[in-house]
């Protein structure tokens, strides 16, 4: 079993529409319960960011990346 890279969805790279996703919701922060969905837009302009980039999921909710679970490619 291969551990995800830390950083995984701190880098706006790794990241692109399509992707599937585990993020975490602003009402969610404080429990750290996460959501599964698919990337429609990337709302972070820097290429990182500690806390994670901040996407819209095709379902319009939003909230930071907490684990990329399978990109566009894979």
């Amino acid at each position: 079993m291969t551990m995800p890279k830390q950083n995984e969805g701190r880098d706006r790279q790794a990241i692109q529409p399509g992707c599937t996703v585990d993020i975490i919701l602003k009402e969610d922060q404080r429990s750290g319960k996460k959501t599964r969905g698919i990337v429609q837009e990337i709302l972070t302009n820097s290429l990182s960011h500690p806390h994670g980039i901040k996407v819209r999921l095709r379902d319009g909710r939003v909230g930071r990346i907490a684990e990329i679970v399978k990109s566009e490619g894979t």
